[in-house]
């Protein structure tokens, strides 16, 4: 049996719902994990996705502002909220599937919205690039206590940093932008490392190949500009790690009509 689990960034759910519904028809992915829904749990639009088979649905939204979830077509059997950098602002949702879900018994599949920081890459000068860095800390913490990834475990998400030379359009010139600063992608690596880890996407798509999920509303022609970054994270644990069989980067999503600027991204497992 195999199974398949997307995430995507999709900038407010109500406002694109219609994209959602679209990728969920066109991929039937089992597990589709969403950030920065900003929506309140009581206004989420449920039954948009329930009538495309997505009956089984995990939420932790507020107003306006960030906001996760998970839709599933396979049961699971519990729900979690963390806390991370002091702050209960709806960044992160885990679920764990149980027997009925078959292929996906005993796994646990983390939903991560890392904030991004602000525009300046001084934590003493921009309070929203401290608040970053300590969350990034608080996953390494997190990994190194509880080893979330020493079972069957799956961490997706728009973790907000581009860590390695080709996950961004040009090294050298976003080395002081916000989301590839060296202290950026230290702590993600930490975070990484911490609980063990495996980057499913650069598992399967190593470098020095670019591999990029997230393109500026600011570009006049993102397609032809190809400024690029890999904000947007596939993260294994070791156990699972063994099955990886594709990961799929759904570019021409950012194509689409009023889309997000983050595409989804999917990874396939034997």
């Amino acid at each position: 049996m195999s199974l398949a689990v997307a995430t995507w960034n999709i900038n407010s759910v109500r406002l694109r719902s219609g994209l959602v519904q679209r990728f969920l028809e066109e991929t039937r992915p089992d597990v589709l994990c969403l950030q920065e829904t900003k929506c309140p749990d009581d206004q989420f639009p449920a039954t948009d996705f329930k009538k495309l088979g997505y009956g089984h649905i995990a939420v932790s939204g507020q107003k306006g502002y960030h906001g996760v979830a998970i839709l599933s077509r396979l049961p699971f059997i519990s729900q979690d909220i963390r806390v991370f950098a002091d702050k209960t602002d709806c960044r992160h949702i885990s679920v764990t599937f149980g027997a009925e879900a078959r292929a996906a018994k005993g796994i646990t599949v983390h939903n991560f919205y890392v904030p991004a920081g602000g525009d300046v890459p001084d934590p003493e000068a921009n309070e929203k690039f401290a608040h970053k860095l300590q969350f990034l800390d608080d996953m390494r913490a997190w990994g190194a206590s509880d080893q979330p990834a020493s079972g069957k475990a799956i961490l997706v998400g728009d973790l907000n940093v581009a860590p390695l030379e080709n996950d961004v359009w040009s090294h050298k010139q976003m080395l002081d932008v916000v989301s590839h600063t060296p202290i950026e992608c230290e702590k993600l690596a930490a975070a990484i490392q911490s609980a063990d880890w495996v980057d499913a996407i650069r598992t399967l798509k190593p470098e020095p190949e670019r591999v990029f999920t997230w393109w500026s509303y600011r570009a006049a022609d993102w397609e032809a500009s190809n400024r690029g970054r890999r904000l947007d994270h596939v993260w294994v644990s070791r156990e699972l790690a063994p099955g990886l069989a594709a990961i799929d980067i759904h570019r021409a999503a950012r194509g689409w009509e009023r889309p997000s600027d983050h595409v989804p991204v999917t990874v396939r497992f034997k």
